[in-house]
């Protein structure tokens, strides 16, 4: 397991946690770490909630690879596919 330093804590958030570990019968730590994975249980609960746009859904997709690049043989292949209807050459890129 890993460790975990958390600076500048002001005193009443301090004093808080340490009532609420006493209240509890644990450590600071150990209600601290109560307290965290609590919190990312509710945040992570509330981000499922949260519907998602179209752009952060394909944003998430294009990730993976260079989203430019992609854009670009995308737009490459939708030319290529108009120049064929039309009796164009197409032309390759160099």
């Amino acid at each position: 397991m890993g460790d975990l330093l958390l600076r500048n804590i002001p005193d009443a958030m301090k004093r808080e946690l340490s009532d609420a570990a006493a209240r509890a019968g644990v450590s600071m730590s150990d209600k601290a770490k109560d307290l965290l994975r609590r919190g990312l249980q509710a945040e992570e609960a509330l981000s499922k909630d949260q519907p998602r746009s179209a752009w952060q859904s394909l944003r998430d997709i294009l990730a993976a690879g260079d989203p430019d690049e992609e854009f670009a043989e995308i737009m490459r292949e939708i030319e290529a596919d108009r120049k064929k209807d039309f009796g164009r050459p197409i032309e390759t890129p160099e």
